[in-house]
């Protein structure tokens, strides 16, 4: 079992892809759970839009759950694949312990906080008297189920980290394929509305995380989870923390932003062009995942090699994962700006989002193909062990770039709502550039000096 999971031996680009793939497929899928809850909501009779965008209101505080099992999984998963490179398989499993309890301690935090202050929360995230009833139905529900979040989508990158990434894809389709036949029982059969598309997620959720446990305390599973490997060490927290704010900071500013871009478009367009945000970040998701699943699903190969001091194995992974994401996303970038209105239909056709959102999607999509630099420079940042890097740039575009913008463009500069749709493709472009050169100076060609040195 050990050997068929050592990414030293065969082909680079083999070894990516054999994690990539199915873990690309998993987070299409994984995208189930809000995509056809926002698909199917948008086409209840009378109140679809309404509905819609209800649940637009709370994507911000679905974003922030997600960010603290971001902080777990991106920070303990590389260091797996670090020491398993150098043979040092309990600290992996110590690694992985650690980070399940703090998934656990976060997860219960979240849903008290949640459910205590949910109501503030969705005013400021741009929730109307109108849309506050659908966005507080959906999210009270949601936030019962935030164990099983943090469970599932935590702990299943330790699943591909020791490459068993046709387990971790199981995973996410379990789930999704539960919320696709749930959702239309619970939604129009039972007449729940938003509250059944909530019970929907957090059944299928529930499964999820039932079957991540199974196999990571089973044996078939290379680290098995221990109730002794759960212990908090501090120095352990500490690595997983500092390497996990990556993608903490991406997570949680990527909220940042929902909630400026829905309080702007609520402000300069109502709830019209919040509904247009709404769908806008459907698709961006979608069209995301591909780029962000490639560059994800090198980083246990990256991590693992660079643990064996396998440097010229290092290079040759950034360079197919850096050529093969810039391929992808210029093709879903052409494909966003060519089909606009077709992809604003599979979530609702009232003429009126239409009109509004077809101009706005050319205007946020205009440079999609930048963000392919954006995550290759992460992805090896992070794979690497690289924290003070990843964590710059995760701020540099959102914080530095995006949220500023969200708020100068529309009013400084008059542009309305068509300043907060442009704030998103100059990120695109600064962020990439700077991220990718910096990976390549700072990463990239000391690698090839301590080739030679080898």
């Amino acid at each position: 079992m050990a050997a068929t999971n050592d990414f030293t031996q065969g082909s680079v680009p083999g070894n990516i892809l054999r994690i990539a793939l199915p873990l690309t497929l998993a987070q299409l899928v994984n995208l189930l759970y809000s995509i056809v809850d926002r698909i199917y909501l948008g086409r209840i009779p009378e109140v679809g839009r309404t509905a819609l965008t209800g649940v637009g209101v709370c994507l911000p505080v679905i974003s922030i759950v997600l960010a603290f099992a971001n902080l777990c999984s991106s920070g303990g998963a590389p260091l797996c694949s670090i020491h398993r490179g150098k043979g040092e398989e309990e600290e992996a499993r110590q690694i992985m312990g650690n980070a399940f309890t703090l998934l656990l301690l976060f997860g219960a935090v979240l849903t008290a906080v949640g459910l205590v202050f949910h109501e503030p929360l969705l005013y400021l995230f741009g929730a109307s008297d109108i849309t506050f009833p659908y966005a507080r139905d959906y999210l009270v529900i949601y936030l019962t189920g935030t164990m099983f979040v943090m469970i599932s989508l935590g702990m299943n990158p330790f699943i591909n980290a020791q490459g068993f990434a046709r387990t971790g894809m199981f995973t996410v389709i379990l789930g999704a394929v539960l919320n696709l036949v749930l959702d239309p029982v619970l939604i129009f059969g039972l007449h729940m509305g938003v509250r059944g598309a909530a019970v929907a997620t957090v059944i299928s959720q529930g499964c999820s995380a039932a079957w991540v446990l199974l196999f990571l305390t089973g044996s078939r599973t290379v680290l098995r989870l221990t109730f002794a490997s759960m212990r908090l060490a501090a120095e352990r927290v500490g690595k997983i923390l500092s390497l996990g704010l990556s993608g903490f900071f991406m997570a949680v500013t990527n909220s940042l932003v929902q909630i400026l871009c829905n309080a702007s478009l609520q402000f300069y367009g109502g709830d019209l062009y919040v509904s247009v945000m709404t769908v806008i970040n459907a698709v961006r998701e979608v069209i995301s995942v591909p780029v962000s699943g490639l560059t994800q699903g090198c980083q246990p190969v990256l991590g693992f090699n660079y643990g064996a001091g396998e440097y010229g194995r290092v290079r040759r992974g950034i360079r197919f994962t850096a050529a093969l994401v810039v391929l992808v996303a210029v093709t879903l970038w052409a494909v966003a700006m060519l089909f606009p209105e077709t992809l604003i239909r599979i979530f609702n056709d009232d003429e009126e989002l239409l009109t509004a959102g077809v101009s706005a999607f050319r205007i946020y999509f205009a440079t999609f193909f930048g963000m392919a630099f954006m995550f290759a420079g992460q992805s090896t940042f992070v794979a690497l062990g690289r924290a003070k890097h990843s964590i710059f740039f995760s701020l540099l575009r959102k914080v530095g770039i995006v949220a500023p913008l969200t708020l100068i463009l529309p009013g400084v500069f008059g542009m309305g709502v068509n300043g907060v749709f442009l704030a998103e493709p100059i990120s695109n472009v600064v962020g990439g550039a700077a991220s990718f050169t910096t990976m390549l100076i700072c990463v990239y060609r000391p690698l090839k000096r301590r080739e030679a040195q080898a």
